[in-house]
């Protein structure tokens, strides 16, 4: 998928409801009704800056609402932003929830500051005390959207500010589920044997989710790293040792022979044009291809909006390609290995690449032989990949799981710990999460769930949330 459809800002359906009864009715001072809503209109659609907004007008008849379906569609939306400017007859929109294809759609009712007016005895009051009555339409339209059966609306409340900062989460989400429709997982070349709870039905992941699935034949490669010139290889390995110490017992021409194995799985990612690259990095067929698994993680998947994952595990890949759409970050994969009872904390980690990018943290980065296949027979064991320890900070961690064709989203919060590489073979970190520790794990284990899990910088739960709820999965959060 092309780079710049991710990059977009997310596309916007404007609907705003006013009635027809009210829309001639004149005050001297302030003008018509209608006037009044067009001066709302302005100042609501300035609001949303951030966004790609499609407006066929004020929605007043049912022909109007007709026109917004066209107008929506054809702009291909991503989501529709509801509101009733006043108490208005529900006609129209009821035919617009019925009749909108399906579409996330939130619908907002705005608190205002203060009302404008000080009695209704004067007429242009009375119209002001009218054109107010948001709560009375929003009211009347919720029945409808219960009535009405339709997936995906959202309903929030608040002051304008505090509505554009909900739409603006939810925005994001609707973006991230339209990409995703779009989006292309490449699986190199087989389930994980291995780890049979982390598989995920192909079909459903296409009708439920949006990507299709490729696979990636070993043969090609194989290909790929024979095709490989010299000048790609020495540019990369170069790029390499000068950001990062290399140890000392790191054999060079296994180092050269993990860069090329890296550099294959770049070069098939971009031509197979891949967005979520699930790499089987246990699969003995990779060790025979490569003579090692692939340990670095080229800034390629960064630059286009892309990841890499190992052990062949699509949920894992799907939860950190909906990390970076909705938060653009650097993110790192990785699976609980041990809770330290003590400390109040876990260790956690993972084998493999893993993004070292992130450029503020580029001191973390060792490059370390993989010990844990140093004493096998495969032509470069042993070959070294970027040991990284995981920036510290407020991390969220998400898993997506599928269940009997259900889908499940798992996130918590945890503090990644500084400190010294720890762990030969693993980028990693100590994490103290925001729950207690044995409390964390021992909810997610009711819930059930596999190890692999996305990390990214920051708090991104009411982003998931939102993305839960449009794509109708269930959702946790640990808390």
């Amino acid at each position: 998928m092309d780079k710049t459809d991710k990059l977009r800002k997310p596309k916007a359906g404007l609907l705003l409801i006013a009635s027809p009864r009210f829309k001639d009715l004149y005050g001297p001072l302030r003008g018509t009704y209608h006037e009044r809503k067009l001066k709302a209109v302005n100042e609501i659609i300035s609001g949303y800056d951030f966004l790609d907004v499609t407006f066929p007008g004020i929605t007043y008849t049912r022909e109007d609402a007709e026109k917004a379906i066209s107008q929506f569609f054809n702009g291909k939306v991503d989501f529709v932003i509801a509101e009733f400017l006043s108490w208005s007859e529900d006609f129209a929109w009821i035919r617009f929830l019925r009749d909108m294809p399906e579409v996330p759609m939130i619908f907002v009712n705005v608190a205002k500051d203060k009302m404008t007016f000080e009695t209704t005895l004067d007429e242009d009051d009375f119209i002001d005390y009218l054109c107010a009555g948001t709560l009375v339409g929003s009211l009347e339209a919720s029945g409808s959207i219960r009535r009405v059966p339709r997936k995906g609306v959202t309903t929030v409340t608040g002051t304008r500010s505090q509505v554009i900062e909900k739409v603006r989460v939810f925005a994001n989400a609707a973006h991230a589920r339209a990409v995703l429709r779009l989006s292309a997982v490449g699986l190199m070349a087989n389930m994980n044997e291995a780890m049979w709870s982390t598989y995920f039905d192909n079909y459903d992941l296409f009708a439920k989710i949006g990507p299709e699935i490729h696979y990636l034949p070993y043969s090609d490669y194989g290909d790929y790293i024979t095709n490989l010139s010299d000048k790609e290889v020495k540019d990369y390995a170069d790029e390499l040792t000068s950001k990062y110490q290399m140890m000392d017992d790191v054999e060079y021409d296994k180092f050269i022979g993990c860069v090329k194995a890296t550099l294959a799985i770049k070069n098939m990612a971009r031509d197979n044009n891949v967005d979520v690259f699930v790499y089987n990095d246990i699969d003995q067929a990779t060790f025979k291809t490569a003579g090692c698994r692939a340990g670095f993680y080229p800034q390629w998947f960064n630059e286009n909006v892309s990841v890499l994952v190992p052990e062949a595990d699509i949920g894992a890949g799907l939860i950190t390609y909906v990390l970076k759409l909705l938060t653009g970050k650097n993110i790192n994969f990785l699976e609980p290995f041990h809770i330290e009872d003590d400390y109040g904390t876990f260790a956690g980690g993972h084998a493999g690449p893993n993004d070292h990018n992130d450029p503020k943290w580029q001191q973390n980065v060792i490059i370390s032989r993989d010990v844990r296949f140093a004493k096998t027979s495969w032509k470069y064991a042993g070959a070294p990949f970027a040991w990284y320890r995981i920036s510290p900070g407020m991390k969220t961690i998400a898993g997506l799981f599928e269940e009997s064709g259900r889908y499940k989203l798992i996130c918590f919060k945890a503090e990644s710990l500084p400190g010294k590489h720890l762990l030969a073979t693993y980028t990693h970190s100590i994490f103290r999460p925001v729950v207690p520790v044995k409390e964390l794990f021992e909810q997610i284990l009711r819930i059930g769930a596999t190890q692999h899990y996305g990390v990214v910088d920051g708090d991104y739960v009411a982003e998931l949330e939102a993305f839960a709820k449009i794509m109708n999965f269930e959702f946790y959060y640990i808390k």
